[in-house]
């Protein structure tokens, strides 16, 4: 596995560098840089319940994750389904901000 940064999935500035990833287990590093969100959105699992736990490494000016349902939504830990739960980040004013998301989908 070569570790590079790569945009992520939304296409709005962040990227994601994999640090692991099997057959229903991942975990990313996300950066996102100054103008860097993610729209509000759900991410889609076929047959399986998708759970995610994001930990806030360096918080920003904005960069603030947004998830009315999350299971757990601290300064720093955020635990949330994104299968089922619509969620988003808000704009990065200033700075860089790293978040370590680990996920992993149940049947």
């Amino acid at each position: 596995m070569s570790f590079k940064w790569k945009l992520g999935r939304q296409n709005s500035g962040y990227e994601k560098l994999t640090l692991c990833r099997f057959i229903f287990f991942d975990l990313y590093l996300l950066r996102y840089k100054q103008g860097a969100y993610i729209k509000k959105h759900v991410d889609a699992v076929s047959n399986r319940k998708h759970f995610r736990l994001n930990v806030v490494l360096k918080k920003v000016e904005g960069g603030e994750f947004i998830c009315p349902d999350a299971f757990i939504n601290t300064s720093r830990i955020k635990f949330f389904r994104p299968d089922i739960h619509e969620h988003s980040v808000s704009e990065v004013l200033s700075g860089t901000r790293y978040v370590l998301s680990l996920g992993w989908a149940l049947k």
